[in-house]
């Protein structure tokens, strides 16, 4: 960051990331009216970069050329220069990167664009060098060409945007009205199959995201046809990624992403979303195995959000830094000779051999990524006459001591906005590993969460705001928002029987139907009726590094309407669902968890209801056999309020009542019988 003492006006933003560059040369604008209106009476374009506070290569750009007064003094002569934190302007971000993705093919951050003072863009790229480079275009060359084209041949830049604006506009809307069909799913499995990458999990070449959505689609896929391939990698992936750098063995939570086919070296940053739902799918691959080895993931991955990115106040902060110290993962790497410093020789040389640390390192500089890829603990007890059981009490110990060592380093930066979104997606994960793994510290934790949302990102009008720092509450909320907070309120009714937040899901789709709902052709648009009217109102259906709030919508409304028996919400499921059916089909390998929604809608399904005293051994038996029980396709609701029609029941009598394919079944009063029962 430039250290001079003269800020631009982003000095007055609580986004970090706009923050980061408040003290850059380049005059710089927040997304709004004013730069808007500057850009028309200069009639100047419109330099438009988008990025985030974690992200790498945004700080390489900003050192490379916004920190340069050569940039600077171009961008502050010849163009509007506007900075956009894409995570607090998922709408304007999800609308430019779609414009980079169609002029070029690809996308990411930094993303710049270029457009007129109307907001029509006519370039789009993401990072720029400074100077043009192995081939590549630099900033300050593609400056001049585009200044001498605003100037000479403003005609053609004009009619590049409106043609961009008129692909876009239709690509945004993917209703293709249609039946779903069970063919889909299957389709979406072949896809998966054909995909995989059977030596180091996951699913095609190198970068690889985690994309946990897509392995909970296959533990339903498996779950509905006994398909021993679709577990299989599942756990493989799982598997290879605990063991792979992509996850942190001293500190625990994992990276955005792995640069190589491996998941040995990763993009360092950490991002809440990923680990909230890479938690729920080692959860769910637990509940289904009991192999403790995901349990104990699961337990690490909370560890470390409830440590290092939770608030005092009790919403959870946005992400970590890939960088430290100038440099990406700095943070994390190891030489051997730090090591044994800190674990003495014998126990440091047994450390380098378990997680790989060498002399040539596997990172930069000579440096390792702690990673455990090859090799075998068994064979590493035996040369050292230990059991497993010895072998990981020592590991577990040194972990420690470095860990400790470790937080004397230089930190990464932590982006400690809280989102809306992001703090929904952590709440679901919290509560069903609450549920599953038997502890109530994680639900504690997401009914804070929950509480801070109430108290600090609702309005008194009950309307969702997407962000809060530093005291403000700012941005009326998007469909995410909605969507993936009434997925953690359904799931955290299912860990407590909290009334509240199933009442509180109910009101928030409500809510959500009424801002964004598209009466005429079904769907749900990102950005709600009051919210700023971009360009065009896109309605995102792509499951990418986050589901869409389209399939997440989707699949509460099926959970929602099931579980209230509210044929109003069902009846807006099976619109929803139908919106999309013909895009999803096309690709559903892009539409995992929308793939998920339809697996709930089509697949036979369970409606439980468990009545008695809470207090009494026999309900509480019940309740924990059907929370640890993999049941993907259930909803589990408590009290007699529940049940629809004449049921004759002792209010005293602990009972589990089941609905299956609109039929009820006798009351079930032993848990022998409902363990056969729920199979």
């Amino acid at each position: 960051m430039n250290q001079s003492n003269q800020h631009n006006r982003l000095i007055h933003e609580k986004s970090p990331y706009l923050l980061q560059h408040a003290y850059n040369p380049v005059d710089w604008y927040p997304w709004g009216d004013e730069a808007f209106a500057k850009a028309k009476a200069e009639d100047k374009p419109i330099f438009l970069s988008i990025g985030y506070s974690t992200c790498h290569w945004c700080h390489v750009m900003e050192k490379e050329s916004f920190e340069d007064q050569e940039v600077a003094d171009l961008l502050n002569r010849d163009f509007i220069a506007v900075k956009v934190d894409r995570e607090e302007r998922p709408d304007v971000d999800h609308l430019y990167m779609t414009v980079c993705q169609a002029m070029t093919q690809q996308g990411g951050w930094p993303l710049t664009i270029i457009m007129s003072p109307e907001q029509k863009p006519f370039f789009a790229g993401t990072y720029l060098p400074k100077e043009n480079r192995f081939g590549r275009s630099g900033l300050v060359t593609l400056l001049g060409k585009v200044k001498h084209l605003w100037d000479h041949d403003r005609a053609k830049t004009i009619q590049t945007g409106e043609r961009v604006i008129e692909a876009v506009g239709a690509y945004l809307n993917p209703v293709e009205e249609g039946k779903i069909e069970r063919s889909t799913i299957d389709y979406a499995y072949e896809q998966y199959a054909r995909t995989f990458d059977e030596t180091y999990g996951g699913f095609g070449e190198a970068p690889k995201f985690p994309r946990p959505h897509d392995l909970l689609f296959l533990l339903r896929y498996w779950h509905q046809s006994k398909e021993q391939e679709a577990l299989s990698m599942v756990t493989h992936t799982l598997d290879a990624m605990r063991r792979g750098g992509i996850y942190d063995h001293l500190g625990y939570g994992f990276a955005r992403y792995s640069v190589d086919r491996e998941w040995l070296v990763p993009h360092f940053e950490k991002m809440l979303y990923d680990n909230a739902l890479l938690a729920l799918a080692y959860v769910e691959a637990y509940q289904i195995t009991k192999e403790k080895r995901y349990a104990q993931t699961a337990d690490e991955i909370f560890t470390y959000v409830l440590r290092d990115m939770t608030a005092p106040t009790g919403g959870f902060y946005s992400a970590e830094d890939a960088d430290s110290e100038g440099k990406e993962g700095t943070f994390y790497v190891w030489t051997p000779a730090e090591i044994k410093s800190i674990l003495g020789e014998e126990e440091g040389v047994l450390f380098c051999k378990v997680y790989h640390v060498t002399e040539e390192g596997n990172f930069e500089e000579k440096t390792s990524i702690l990673h455990q890829i090859m090799g075998s603990l068994t064979g590493l007890a035996e040369e050292y006459g230990l059991s497993e059981d010895q072998l990981e009490e020592k590991l577990q110990q040194s972990r420690k001591q470095l860990f400790e060592a470790r937080k004397k380093r230089v930190h990464p930066h932590k982006d400690d906005k809280i989102l809306t979104a992001w703090n929904g997606l952590m709440i679901a994960a919290l509560a069903k590993g609450a549920r599953v793994l038997q502890n109530d510290t994680y639900a504690d934790a997401a009914i804070r969460a929950v509480q801070f949302i109430d108290e600090k990102l609702t309005r008194e009008d009950g309307r969702l705001l997407a962000r809060y720092r530093d005291g403000e509450a700012k941005y009326l909320g998007y469909l995410d928002d909605y969507a993936f907070l009434t997925w953690g309120l359904m799931e955290l009714y299912e860990a407590t029987f909290t009334e509240t937040y199933l009442k509180q899901a109910q009101a928030l789709t409500n809510q959500m139907l009424n801002l964004f709902g598209d009466e005429q052709e079904g769907g749900l648009y990102f950005y709600g009726v009051d919210g700023e009217q971009l360009f065009t109102r896109p309605k995102e259906i792509y499951d990418g590094a986050i589901p869409s709030g389209n399939s997440v919508a989707a699949y509460n409304l099926i959970r929602l309407g099931k579980l209230t028996s509210d044929p109003q919400i069902l009846a807006e499921a099976d619109r929803q669902l139908n919106a999309f059916a013909q895009s999803v089909a096309a690709s559903p390998i892009s539409h995992s968890f929308f793939i998920m929604a339809m697996q709930f809608a089509l697949e036979p399904g369970k409606e439980i209801v468990v009545t008695g005293s809470l207090t009494h051994d026999l309900t509480k038996d019940f309740i924990q056999l059907l929370r640890t029980t993999y049941l993907p396709n259930a909803t589990l609701a408590y009290g007699e309020q529940f049940l629809v029609g004449e049921i004759k029941r002792s209010a005293e009598d602990s009972a589990v009542y089941i609905c299956e394919n609109y039929a009820c079944q006798s009351p079930i009063y032993d848990r022998e019988t409902l363990a056969k029962a729920i199979i």
